[in-house]
């Protein structure tokens, strides 16, 4: 059971030989000034079926309907306090493509900061989607779609998923558009999305045979500067010759991945491991606890007294540690095979790959997450 276990908990990544495979050059950087740009707003929520805010414990959902019925004409007296169960305030966040165009939609999202119960069967009014600089550029509106919901009865409740975020497909509309640094200066640079140097060399040679020499360089391991067009008709049809060019990217360095809580361990396909032998066992102690009665005697009629004496068993199980050998230069496949044959668990593999790396034997980055 534990090498079935081991086998599934172990990811290799790129552990068996296959045929070397290109990466189209979109698939592996991006253009420098062509971003999304996040949008932040706060509004309400209307039409509940009583699972909005409590006014009395969230003030500023009253404020804010008070507000924004003063602005359609509606006054209510300072001293009357309207106890609401339909209205919840609720914060929105989307995100603004690059490129995108006033009257163009994006989707938003809405979630709830006071006490609400759930936003199920809500509409959002009108409100705004501000930017880092504090300006509008989308207006957003319309019903929600929760994929969550809670119920409760006699005091039990059941919620499922999460009834208190929820979208709105194309629900807010672009006011004003970003401009984009795509349209300025004779150059553009590529920002790869995983800075190596051998990929920036490879995309660098891969432009230069196709455009001619000279027309693009390496600035760094993670950024390439190529030659565009002015006319931005031609520098649109540029961008989709060079994005549909396929390199294939350097090989990641040799890392060992740990996720310490799930005992998920993933080894890539450069790991080595020095000359090293390891054993290593583990100490199992059991405690059972099992009482005793102790009658008096002459039965249940004695003069003494029934009482429950405590008797614990503890046995202690010392596992069978057996020890392997890695030979010089051990690649990946002997790593996992020699660690099956041991039958450790999760942990107790995390425990061997520590102490490989402190003993200098790991020839890997080891990163625990």
């Amino acid at each position: 059971m534990r090498r079935h276990l081991i086998s599934l908990l172990i990811l290799v990544l790129a552990g068996t030989p296959m045929l070397a495979s290109a990466d189209r050059v979109k698939d592996l950087a991006q253009i420098a000034g062509v971003r999304s740009n996040q949008l932040v707003g706060y509004g309400l929520v209307v039409g509940l079926n009583g699972s909005g805010d409590q006014t009395t414990q969230t003030p500023f959902t009253l404020q804010s309907m008070k507000n924004m019925l003063n602005q359609l004409g509606v006054n209510v007296p300072p001293d009357v306090n309207p106890q609401l169960k339909n209205v919840a305030a609720v914060t929105l966040h989307a995100n603004l493509p690059a490129f995108a165009k006033p009257g163009q939609t994006i989707d938003v999202t809405v979630s709830s900061i006071g006490n609400a119960k759930s936003l199920r069967g809500g509409n959002l009014l009108m409100a705004p989607l501000k930017g880092a600089d504090g300006r509008v550029y989308a207006i957003a509106q319309g019903s929600l779609v929760v994929g969550g919901f809670g119920v409760q009865a006699d005091g039990s409740s059941i919620t499922i998923n999460e009834p208190n975020v929820g979208r709105i497909p194309n629900g807010a509309t672009v006011e004003r558009s970003v401009a984009s640094a795509f349209t300025n200066g004779n150059h553009l640079v590529f920002n790869l999305n995983t800075p190596d140097f051998t990929t920036a060399h490879r995309i660098v040679s891969s432009i230069n045979d196709y455009l001619g020499p000279g027309s693009a360089q390496a600035l760094d391991g993670a950024s390439i500067q190529v030659g565009a067009p002015r006319d931005m008709d031609q520098r649109v049809a540029f961008m989709s010759l060079l994005e549909n060019l396929e390199v294939q990217p350097g090989e990641a360095a040799a890392k060992v991945v740990v996720n310490s809580r799930t005992g998920t361990v993933i080894i890539g396909k450069h790991v080595r491991v020095s000359p090293a032998a390891i054993t290593h066992g583990s100490m199992m102690v059991t405690i059972t606890a099992a009482p005793e009665v102790s009658q008096p005697a002459g039965g249940a009629l004695g003069a003494g007294q029934t009482v429950v004496v405590p008797r614990t068993d503890i046995t202690v199980k010392q596992e069978e540690s057996r020890m392997f050998k890695f030979a010089p230069g051990v690649a990946l496949d002997d790593i996992v095979r020699a660690v099956n044959e041991v039958g450790a668990a999760p942990g107790d593999l995390v425990a061997i790959l520590e102490a490989l790396k402190q003993a200098g034997a790991l020839r890997a980055r080891l990163i625990v997450i």
